[in-house]
């Protein structure tokens, strides 16, 4: 695949997260009251919950958090660049731009990021977490793939 052709996919991917994200996050800011919790199934609720700092709330109400997002969508930028060839190394940093670009808006729009997603015994989290943490596994097996197959 040439460079050309993975910064495309990968800007579409990024784009489609970006829209599921927040396309889902006002549906739950308008049909969800703050702080309400709504089960879905026994193991799955969905809330209407904020966030205003990094994973699980740490660096909560700083601005140091959108810029040490900032920092690090600017090196998967690099890193997709100079990996850009690998296979599905597009759609790694596809999911990863999007994710942190979704959060990135609430936190500009909103001052903090709209969770909803609640299972047993974890934080809640939304679209863009989940594009998050597929972005970095698949970035993990991709940089770990040898070049030479």
């Amino acid at each position: 695949m040439t460079r050309r052709a993975a910064w495309t996919r990968a800007l579409a991917v990024a784009a489609a997260v970006l829209a599921l994200d927040q396309v889902s996050k006002a549906v739950v800011r308008a049909t969800i009251g703050r702080g309400e919790t709504v089960e879905v199934l026994p193991f799955l609720d969905l809330v209407n919950t904020r966030n205003d700092g990094i994973a699980f709330g740490a660096l909560g109400g700083s601005w140091l958090v959108t810029i040490l997002v900032v920092c690090a969508m600017a090196g998967i930028v690099l890193v997709f660049n100079a990996h850009a060839t690998r296979r599905l190394a597009w759609l790694s940093t596809g999911l990863l731009l999007g994710g942190a670009l979704g959060n990135v808006v609430d936190r500009v729009v909103e001052g903090s990021v709209t969770d909803f997603v609640k299972l047993p015994h974890w934080p809640q989290f939304n679209v863009a977490d989940i594009a998050i943490t597929f972005g970095v596994l698949s970035l993990f097996l991709v940089l770990d793939e040898r070049s030479d197959r």
